[in-house]
């Protein structure tokens, strides 16, 4: 994966229609007037995975009291989702791509080192999108490859939200 298939702020974010752990059909277009935090990891009930999760419902009131919304996608089936979102008490909405197609469109998708190998995988992604009125993403932060662990103290701390 090159930096030019990263997205940056003020590209347009890629629209998408997923499934939920509810089995619900979510679009990013669901989300008209407000910016939404979409982050991708590569899956469910993993140490990693389940720390990010979990930072994301602790600070669930920050981001619902700024009118932010929380999106977290991998490509877990929405069962597996739903045994996640059960398992952990999270309060984030978690949405299922199984195809890899949203992933591939964020550029969280594809090559990256994993102890020490190359491999293809998901890469651990956050964006902030500003979503507008008439459902057409903005892309206003980006960032790849991040690190489960604080990664979501710090989204609050350099992050406008």
């Amino acid at each position: 994966m090159t930096d030019s298939t990263h997205l940056q702020a003020g590209d347009a974010a890629p629209a998408f229609e997923l499934s939920n752990d509810r089995g619900e059909t979510v679009s990013l277009a669901d989300f008209a007037g407000s910016r939404v935090v979409v982050y991708f990891y590569p899956k469910a009930n993993t140490p990693g995975c389940t720390t990010e999760a979990c930072d994301f419902t602790e600070n669930f009131d920050q981001f619902d009291g700024a009118g932010v919304k929380v999106l977290g996608i991998s490509p877990d089936a929405p069962e597996a989702l739903a045994k996640f979102r059960a398992d952990h008490d999270l309060s984030v909405e978690l949405l299922s791509d199984p195809s890899k197609a949203t992933l591939e469109a964020y550029g969280a998708y594809g090559e990256k080192k994993n102890y020490g190998k190359v491999i293809q995988g998901v890469i651990r992604s956050t964006f902030l999108v500003n979503v507008d009125e008439h459902g057409a993403g903005t892309i206003e932060q980006a960032q790849y490859n991040v690190k489960a662990t604080g990664h979501v103290s710090r989204i609050l701390r350099d992050w406008d939200i």
